[in-house]
């Protein structure tokens, strides 16, 4: 969404990256320029958006306030009034335009903006999980798909606009219902729905989705849904550590859980040129994707199996958040 007209090609720009835990920050001399100054606030240390803005700028000199932004969010953006999903913050574009002295200001979806840097990601930000091998076709005639589980779960894509280049997605596909492909998956699910009504793919796959499914298995073994659930980085490390089996069935059901939900996407979009897996979770876990029922689930599909067994599946590895190039390629866009 846009709020007022600039020269976004000279411009100095505000980037920001801003999840349900954390938002990034960084700063672009126009279009040709590095992103630099990248630095990453806890949101809750924050009581609006617009504070850790100016908390962030306020570290940088005066001759450093930028004209333009573009901001990639957690959230739906529809309209002015941007209230997310996974965090209290609450405001107004224009508002926050204004507040913040910009020329410009663009939001959009996060999985959006880390869409849009997917055809400019260099090889050594991707590893491959299984599918034919070779380097991602910066020119695909097919779609692209993304998913990714960090604080919640974000999906989105590129598609072919038949004209050279890409037209991203905009949508909310981490809130599609998710199924059981097996009696012990249904088990969990059934828990899952009592507790919470609709059992959407980011109950479970996502970092709070880790949590879940090990209240869930609680609940399964004892009878008793736990008191205080354990956070996902518990969860991980009892599983990594391997003294914990139902914190390792955990993993197992997200990983495989995470197969069943991007052969989906696969399907959905067509995206035959391959699957991205972006969020904060799976770098973290190094090669166990790898290990995991996650290539299985994924080719899963009865009779479109042979077609999903050739789309590469790449694990986006990058040091700094993909997310802030996209917020950036939008500007150019603009």
């Amino acid at each position: 969404m846009s709020s007022a007209i600039s020269n976004a090609t000279t411009s100095l720009r505000l980037l920001a990256d801003v999840g349900g835990t954390n938002a990034r920050f960084a700063l672009q001399a126009g279009d040709s320029g590095a992103i630099t100054q990248v630095q990453t606030l806890p949101c809750a240390d924050h009581a609006s958006l617009g504070d850790a803005i100016e908390h962030y700028l306020a570290q940088r000199s005066p001759a450093e306030r930028p004209q333009i932004g573009a901001i990639a969010i957690a959230n739906p953006i529809q309209g002015d009034r941007v209230q997310m999903t996974n965090h209290h913050w609450s405001f107004s574009i224009s508002a926050l335009r204004a507040s913040l002295g910009l020329q410009q200001l663009e939001l959009l979806n996060d999985f959006t903006a880390l869409a849009l840097a997917l055809p400019h990601l260099p090889a050594s930000d991707l590893r491959q999980v299984g599918g034919t091998p070779g380097a991602l076709a910066a020119n695909s005639t097919t779609a692209l798909g993304l998913i990714g589980p960090g604080t919640g779960l974000g999906v989105s894509g590129l598609v072919p606009d038949g004209r050279g280049d890409w037209c991203p997605l905009q949508g909310e596909g981490g809130h599609v219902t998710l199924s059981a492909v097996n009696e012990a998956e249904q088990a969990v699910l059934s828990l899952l729905w009592t507790r919470y009504g609709h059992v959407s793919a980011e109950r479970a796959v996502s970092g709070q989705g880790l949590s879940n499914l090990y209240g869930a298995l609680t609940q399964r073994d004892t009878g008793t849904w736990p008191d205080q659930l354990l956070s996902a980085a518990e969860v991980s490390q009892r599983a990594i550590g391997g003294q914990d089996p139902r914190a390792q069935e955990t993993l197992a059901l997200f990983f495989a859980f995470l197969g069943s939900v991007a052969g989906n996407l696969a399907l959905t979009l067509g995206a035959w040129g391959g699957i991205f897996l972006g969020g904060g979770i799976l770098p973290r876990l190094g090669h166990r994707l790898d290990q995991s029922l996650f290539r299985e689930r994924f080719e899963a599909k009865g009779r479109f199996a042979n077609h999903l067994k050739p789309v590469p599946v790449w694990v986006i590895q990058a040091q700094q958040s993909p997310a802030l190039l996209g917020a950036s390629k939008l500007l150019d866009r603009r």
